[in-house]
């Protein structure tokens, strides 16, 4: 077993997103990276503070740029971030008087919060899709069965008939306002220099900072480096998202518990018993809410930094927000998996 099931071998088959996952690659990760030098390069020479000359060798140069991973690496161990290093080995791919141009005015965490950002804005454009076709799926199961009758139940006990279309307004109703909000989410540029201040762009600085949001396609506000309630609040509505596709989850391995109330196709086979099929799709977004629940306290820890930047609250943020948006990418596909599984819900209509 590797250290997390999103990408192990197999577990990831029924955890992981593959889709999701691309964001938080290696590559997915160097390549916004060298985005952000791009485009800081062009900000800068649009606001005559580098040469354009200077700009494009840059461009082109980051446009074909392949970094020493191992070097990298390497690096890493030592400077905590990998920004040195890449900035070290593309000044050396630039050449010339360019290259003292490259990463002018900005720092590490410029770079890394920045790639952060544009990664987690295409992530997150994926699950509002997702949440949307879920929600078609379940407005098509309301078309087929939302007037049959389901019985009701209250702290486990049965309580009074419902209808399914009640029940799968319950299911539903969370979700559009869910995909809404990550429609609205702003991704914003991170770009402080060395201690959130700009100093060596002056009274251009705002400028910059809002030429180079424009052109990473961000939103363009003031350093946020040390205040992390944008990935915070990021982190609550994938929680949400997970939570309450779990709820689905729960209620529908509840329901094949008793079996006359709905018929499942698809299920998961048994070692021991061949006649079975477990719910295994519905069990899994259980444990995927309760994964990111439990992770959401570690990013509330991860927003304690001390003065202008923190190392160690920054270092806890990289190893829990990408499991926490793979897993709320993998909720999403489990849930639109399982939806397509249901071939009735409730019982006939008398």
């Amino acid at each position: 077993m590797t250290a997390s099931v999103f990408d192990h071998p197999y577990l990831s088959g029924l955890l992981g997103d593959e889709e999701i996952s691309t964001f938080f690659s290696a590559e997915a990760d160097i390549r916004a990276m060298l985005c952000f030098e791009t485009a800081l390069a062009q900000a800068q020479a649009e606001h005559g503070i580098v040469s354009k000359e200077s700009a494009t060798r840059i461009t082109e140069a980051c446009a074909t740029f392949q970094p020493d991973v191992l070097a990298l690496r390497h690096a890493v161990a030592s400077d905590g971030v990998v920004i040195p290093e890449l900035v070290r080995q593309l000044r050396k791919a630039v050449g010339g008087e360019a290259a003292e141009k490259v990463h002018f005015g900005a720092t590490s965490q410029d770079v890394i919060d920045t790639s952060l950002m544009r990664r987690l804005k295409a992530a997150c454009a994926v699950i509002s899709n997702r949440l949307s076709q879920l929600l078609g799926s379940f407005d098509g199961l309301g078309h087929e069965w939302g007037g049959h009758p389901l019985m009701g139940h209250t702290r486990m006990q049965a309580a009074i008939p419902i209808t399914v279309a009640d029940r799968l307004a319950a299911w539903s109703s969370p979700l559009a306002d869910y995909r809404d909000r990550l429609q609205e989410t702003s991704f914003p540029v991170q770009f402080g220099g060395a201690a959130g201040t700009l100093e060596k762009l002056g009274d251009k600085a705002g400028a910059v900072r809002a030429t180079l949001a424009e052109n990473l396609s961000l939103s363009d506000r003031p350093q946020w480096q040390s205040q992390r309630a944008i990935i915070a609040d990021l982190a609550h509505l994938l929680s949400l998202i997970s939570g309450s596709l779990g709820k689905f989850g729960q209620d529908i391995a509840l329901l094949a518990q008793a079996s006359d109330e709905i018929a499942l196709s698809g299920g998961g086979g048994s070692s021991a018993m061949p006649h079975k099929q477990n719910p295994v799709a519905a069990e899994t977004l259980v444990s995927l809410a309760r994964f990111n629940a439990v992770q959401l306290s570690g990013i509330h820890q991860s927003m304690v930094h001390e003065q202008e930047r923190s190392g160690a609250a920054w270092t806890l943020e990289w190893m829990i927000l990408p499991q926490m948006v793979i897993a709320c990418g993998a909720s999403t596909r489990l849930a639109s998996t399982l939806a397509g599984q249901i071939k009735r819900l409730g019982t006939a209509s008398a």
